[in-house]
Parts: structure tokens; sequence; C-alpha cells
């Protein structure tokens, strides 16, 4: 799936959040220091709409972010890329990925899983291996069911996602999977990616047919994004975002990874631990420059 992006020679960020919830301090961080990025490289900041759960993602919520983002002064370049209008896209790249035998459908309900993976533990005698965000790898019950079976299940309408053979992906992406990371000074450096740690990630599901993971990568591709900012609680996701752009024939950014802001409990903000927002600290008469400020961007 090679595609040309925008033609641009400055550099491209983005600031990607989910109209899901408010926007907290840890949001504000993030767009702050992809606002810093973009001066720094001289680049173009872009905002984008992470709204493929359209369950969850409300209007009421992206007029709020918009709201916290001019309050915050932030300025975008060009059209906002909202990703619910865009479904065919992912659709796109995931019939790549299918044709190239790369996607497998799933029929497995998470006690499925759960009980297939006491069974593998209780007769191993060893912990099952789990992936960075402490979930149980898939053990495979579905990765080589018949061909014609699976299609028989879905046509069935039997509830199911897909989800990417990564033995194979690795096989075909190459051993040496990597990307290049960026420091505060705009340094770059190579490391090298670990996809095999999340075992066969799902990206789609019948009621979301894409995920985050393809979904970010094809929208990178498209808008040329260069360089990611982005929180380190999102640093593993890279490994299977870099092997999705080399099997789908996309460029890879580089990358930087900030620090998250921690709460007194030690925990990281976030919308569903309802995280003081921005538009309760605004309107406790706390301005927009002792917000920067505080984050360090006076």
């Amino acid at each position: 799936m090679a595609t040309s992006p925008p033609d641009c020679d400055k550099a491209v960020f983005r600031f990607a959040p989910s109209p899901n919830g408010l926007l907290h301090l840890g949001h504000a961080l993030s767009a702050l220091t992809n606002e810093r990025f973009a001066s720094l490289f001289e680049g173009r900041l872009l905002l984008r709409i992470e709204d493929i759960d359209l369950s969850r993602c409300k209007p009421a919520f992206e007029q709020a972010m918009r709201d916290d983002l001019d309050w915050l002064g932030l300025h975008f370049a060009s059209e906002v890329r909202r990703q619910s209008e865009h479904f065919a896209d992912y659709a796109q790249a995931l019939s790549v990925l299918r044709r190239r035998g790369l996607v497998y459908p799933c029929f497995c309900s998470r006690q499925q899983v759960r009980v297939a993976v006491a069974a593998e533990e209780a007769q191993s005698g060893r912990p099952w291996p789990v992936d960075p965000d402490g979930a149980p790898l898939y053990p495979g019950l579905c990765r080589e069911l018949d061909p014609s079976e699976a299609e028989r299940r879905v046509a069935a309408g039997e509830p199911h996602v897909l989800r990417l053979d990564m033995k194979r992906a690795q096989a075909l992406a190459g051993a040496a999977v990597g990307y290049r990371v960026f420091d505060d000074s705009g340094e770059e450096r190579q490391i090298p990616a670990r996809p095999e740690r999340w075992g066969d990630v799902v990206l789609a599901r019948k009621d979301v047919p894409t995920s985050y993971h393809l979904s970010v990568v094809v929208d990178d591709a498209l808008q040329g994004v260069t360089h990611v900012v982005r929180g380190r609680d999102l640093e593993a996701a890279t490994d299977i975002h870099v092997v999705l752009q080399r099997l789908l024939g996309l460029p890879s950014p580089a990358y930087h990874f900030h620090p998250l802001l921690i709460d007194e409990t030690g925990q990281k903000l976030a919308k569903s631990r309802s995280s003081e927002s921005l538009a309760d600290l605004r309107a406790r008469g706390i301005t927009a420059a002792a917000i920067r400020a505080q984050l360090g961007f006076a």
C-alpha cells in the first residue's frame, strides 16, 4: 500500500487526541511538546481527531478539545483529519495485509482465551507471557483454522476480530526492523523493534473496523507526518507500527517519547480516572500562561 504523502520539504508533526472525554494536563503537555518540536524543526503541526470508536467519541468532546487547544494558544496547519471519515483508507490497508496472508479471523471470546492460558500455565507450571500492557499473549487458538471453515463462520455472522499473524509478519518484514528516535535537541539514533512481545495483535473488530495501530500508521503516511511525538506509555506500541509500515510499504517517521504526568497516587493522568480537566482548571481561573509555565513552556 505505497502512498504519496503531501508535497512538503518541512518536518510535519501531529497532535492526535481522541474525543472520548475531556483533555487534562497530560494532553496539554503532549500538545505543547509537539508545538515546541515543530518550532525547533521549523515544521508544521497538524491536528488529527482519533475517533474510530464511534460509541465513545462524541461531538461535544471534540468541541471541548478544540476550545481547550484554542485557549492554550495552539495553532494547527491545514485541515483537521477526522478518522471516522476515512474508514475506507483503513479497509484498503487491511485488504493488503489479508491478500498477503497476514491476517486471520479469531472467534475466541475473552473467556476462552483466559481458559486456554490457564490450561497452558497448569500444564507447563510457568506463567504465560504477557504483552507490554500486561495482557496475556493470544495463544493462537484460531491461527491454524482451515480457511474455508473460517470463511463459513464469518459468513454466518459469528462474532470475531481480525488478528495479525505476528510470526509471519516478522518473517516478511525482515529481521532488521527498527525505528529512529530523536532527543530534545533533535539528534537521532536507531533502535531495534521487538514486535514479537505483542503477539498476534487485533487489527479490526466487527463494531470498530480498524484499530489504533492500523489507523495511525495509515494516517501518518497519508498526512506526510515525519516526526511523531507522544507519551512514553505508547513507546512499546511503536514495535507494531514499524512492522505495519514495512508490510504496507509506508515510510517510518522518527519518534520522540515524552515523560508522563503523574498524580498524587503515582498513576498517570487519564480520562478514565477522571483526572482534572483543562476545562476545570480554566473554570477555576487558571490562565493558559500559567499552564504553559507549569509544564515548562513559559
